[in-house]
């Protein structure tokens, strides 16, 4: 028998599958995701061809807009009209508990996995600056929701077509992808607080019970919903951005 003892302290893990796996993914998606969307938002061009406008830039509310949803900002604002909104969506992600869950394994790697150390020799959790900021959460689900009803009408306008009502290949990607964000914001535990929180019984509020269950059956699947959407905004920006450049057509259903 040996006299050497393997112990947990030698080893970062015991673990012989390959448990990396998951975080390099994560690492790959969520990198690539703000990489392009931090690209998408410096470009300040081809964002929008009627009558089609990326969610990266929706609301539009400078005067520098391509096309203006509301005419908030005047003409001082000489950057891209991106950087006026997406600071919303990317606070409401940045918060969330499943992301948090998902960049802090991956990005500092406390811990990356299951019986794998971590990377810090310290732990202080949620106390310091920035990470004191996750507490803005709810907050950021409210101005989300708001977001959220102007992507909406971005789909209703997305039927209405210079030559008149129609639809196309475009109206149905910015149809799904108001479908999928509405799904990933309805599923937040945030939304959940909202229903059945301050509630000592639901026997008074019946009405609220149910909306809560319909909430809780979403956030069942409220990492996969965060993943979909995730991807597919960033899919309608490039479409989007495609169709202005001239470099692909729409299909046009009528």
């Amino acid at each position: 028998m040996s006299d050497k003892t393997l112990t947990l302290d030698q080893f970062r893990t015991l673990r012989k599958d390959t448990w990396w796996k998951e975080p390099l993914m994560v690492v790959l998606v969520l990198g690539g995701f703000a990489i392009y969307a931090t690209w998408a938002a410096l470009q300040n061009a081809h964002y929008y061809v009627a009558p089609y406008l990326s969610p990266f830039y929706s609301p539009c509310i400078a005067e520098n807009c391509a096309h203006i949803s509301v005419p908030l900002v005047g003409s001082w604002w000489n950057l891209s009209p991106a950087f006026l909104i997406l600071w919303i969506p990317g606070g409401f992600r940045a918060t969330c508990y499943y992301y948090r869950k998902a960049y802090y394994r991956s990005f500092f790697l406390s811990p990356p996995a299951c019986a794998v150390r971590d990377a810090s020799k310290s732990y202080s959790g949620e106390t310091r600056f920035p990470f004191l900021l996750q507490n803005l959460h709810r907050y950021f689900f409210y101005l989300s929701i708001l977001i959220l009803a102007f992507l909406w009408w971005d789909t209703v306008l997305a039927f209405q077509f210079p030559d008149g009502i129609g639809m196309g290949l475009g109206t149905i990607v910015i149809l799904i992808n108001a479908i999928l964000l509405t799904l990933f914001s309805l599923s937040c535990n945030s939304c959940r607080h909202v229903w059945g929180g301050y509630v000592d019984s639901f026997h008074s509020a019946p009405t609220r019970y149910k909306v809560w269950s319909f909430i809780s059956r979403l956030n069942g699947r409220h990492m996969e919903y965060a993943w979909v959407s995730l991807i597919w905004v960033a899919l309608t920006d490039l479409y989007v951005r495609l169709l202005s450049m001239g470099v692909i057509q729409d299909l046009r259903f009528f």
